[in-house]
């Protein structure tokens, strides 16, 4: 369970009174997510398709500013998607900040990805952004007001080997979050992308060999046999790293900013 590590540059109480729903918020960076926004007041549904890991965030934020209330949704399934949003607004109210964090990764050379690998990937990491934001809007346009952001990856800008399902479904995830942006700006709803790269997450530690506890060298070095750079600043991030990305998009203090996608990997990508 990661602990939130206050950040000083985010007031106390920052988003009390507002409600957030984080998807794929069961571990790593979305967990991460849900706990920083409750600490800083708000009201946050976490949910995932893992009924544990949500429990055992909304349980570790007992007693924080805000409160987070776990619900079991899987962003594949539109239907109940939608059913979960419009809950949370008849509960709360309204909808002021979706953050989209659910994703799954199947790496493999083309030649070894499978039609269930593609479909799978796309389904989450593409169809359940798209199903999430396009609930969410429906209602932040109708009210006037609220935010999404879309936790995408630095490998949707930046050709990566063994990942070409995840980086294009990411890819297509940032640019459908840029396009609602624009479509739905004149309503005051803003939408941005932050883009992590290697990140200390369950996610990132399945790509290590087996056993392995330290990040590798070629993860920070580079590997030139894969064409991958090395991270300049010499270290992955932490899923709190991300997590204060997503906070500073979702504040009051980025309300001019929209249609970005704010890259959290180090200098990784060299942009």
């Amino acid at each position: 369970m990661p602990e939130h590590i206050p950040n000083e540059s985010h007031a106390p109480g920052e988003f009390a009174g507002r409600t957030a729903l984080v998807t794929g918020a069961g571990q790593g960076i979305g967990a991460a997510v849900a706990t920083a926004l409750a600490a800083l007041g708000a009201h946050v549904v976490a949910t995932d398709r893992d009924a544990h890991g949500i429990d055992e965030v909304a349980a570790a934020a007992h007693g924080t500013a805000g409160t987070i209330k776990a619900r079991v949704m899987d962003v594949t399934d539109s239907a109940a998607v939608t059913a979960v949003i419009d809950d949370v607004v008849q509960a709360h109210g309204s909808l002021d900040i979706l953050v989209n964090v659910a994703g799954i990764l199947r790496s493999a050379p083309v030649a070894e990805l499978t039609d269930a690998d593609w479909a799978d990937t796309f389904a989450v990491n593409t169809t359940g952004v798209f199903h999430a934001s396009r609930a969410a809007a429906s209602h932040m346009t109708a009210r006037g007001s609220g935010c999404i952001v879309t936790v995408a990856s630095n490998a949707a800008g930046i050709p990566r080997t063994g990942m070409a399902a995840y980086a294009a479904s990411k890819a297509a995830a940032t640019m459908f979050t840029k396009c609602l942006g624009l479509e739905i700006a004149r309503s005051g709803v803003r939408c941005n992308v932050v883009a992590p790269g290697s990140t200390d997450t369950a996610m990132q530690r399945a790509l290590w060999p087996e056993g392995r506890t330290e990040v590798p060298h070629s993860v920070i070095a580079g590997d030139l046999e894969t064409y991958r750079t090395g991270i300049p600043l010499g270290r992955i991030a932490s899923p709190q790293d991300i997590a204060d990305a997503v906070l500073f998009l979702a504040s009051d203090r980025a309300r001019h900013i929209t249609l970005q996608e704010l890259y959290v990997d180090g200098g990784a990508t060299l942009r």
